[in-house]
This record gives C-alpha cells, sequence and structure tokens, in this order.
C-alpha cells in the first residue's frame, strides 16, 4: 500500500481544509495518509513516503515562512527523495494574491529533491487553490488533484 503525507501550514483554516479533503480522498483510494502541520514534520521520516503533498497559503507571491523552514531544512535529505512524487497547493485573499508563484515555489524544491510531480490540465494547472474561502470550486479541485495523484502514484 502506498503512503502519502500532506503538510500544510494555516493561519486562517483554509489550507487546512483543503488538506483534510485531499486527505480524505486519497484514502478512499486505499493510500494510507499521514496529515501533519508544518512543525509536526520530522524531516528525516520524509524518505518513508511514495507522495509528498505540501499545502501553504500565499504570503507575497510565495509560500509561507513555516513551510520555506520546512523545506530548507529537508536538504540535509537531498537526493534521498529522488523519484517520489510530489504536490504543493494553496489559499489566498484574493484572485491576484499569487497563488500560481506560491505553488511553484514549493514545487521547485520538491524538483531540486529529484521527485516528481504532476499538474493538472483543467482548472489550476500547477495544483488547487482556494480564494477568500475553501468553497465549492476549491474542494472539486482538492478532490480531483487527490485522484490525478492517486492514479499517478499508482499506475
Amino acid at each position: 500500500m502506498s503512503k502519502a503525507i500532506i503538510i500544510y501550514y494555516t493561519r486562517s483554516g483554509t489550507t487546512r481544509k483543503m488538506a483534510e479533503t485531499i486527505s480524505e480522498e486519497l484514502q478512499k483510494r486505499k493510500i494510507t495518509v499521514n496529515l501533519m502541520t508544518s512543525d509536526q514534520v520530522e524531516i528525516n521520516n520524509l524518505v518513508n513516503y511514495d507522495l509528498i503533498i505540501i499545502g501553504t497559503p500565499t504570503y507575497y507571491g510565495t509560500m509561507a515562512a513555516e513551510i520555506k523552514k520546512l523545506l530548507d531544512n529537508s536538504i540535509r535529505l537531498h537526493g534521498r527523495l529522488d523519484g517520489k512524487l510530489g504536490g504543493a497547493f494553496s489559499s489566498s485573499a484574493n484572485a491576484a494574491g499569487g497563488n500560481e508563484t506560491a505553488i511553484l515555489s514549493v514545487l521547485s524544491a520538491l524538483l531540486i529533491h529529484g521527485m516528481l510531480v504532476k499538474g493538472m490540465a483543467e482548472g489550476s494547472h500547477y495544483g488547487p487553490v482556494a480564494i477568500k474561502s475553501f468553497d465549492d470550486r476549491a474542494e472539486k479541485e482538492c478532490r480531483s488533484y487527490a485522484n490525478q495523484l492517486a492514479d499517478f502514484l499508482n499506475a
């Protein structure tokens, strides 16, 4: 059975709701999921997962400092995450909040680790996005993304 970790940071709760929805959908696909905030993660344990998904609120067009700290600390695993599947999602206060650049900043770190990432042909191409709140559109994107990652993981 595949193992996934969903790591997130949240202030308002929106990013948490996204993480919970992605987790729920992955579990329906028989993937074991650990859902953790960024401060709960033991960096060395990341090597034990097949799928690593990171969620962040968008601050000035990039990831939250708490997520950046986690990724900076992951340098000790450089080369050991090679070939694992990764993904990212984000929330922001408005449509022009920089969600795509925030997601890309996370995906850049995953790519440097040698991880594989999967985009979405429909919707938010780099990963799910919530704008202002966790609405029906964001929920649909989270569920679709989780299923696409599960398909990719189990291919």
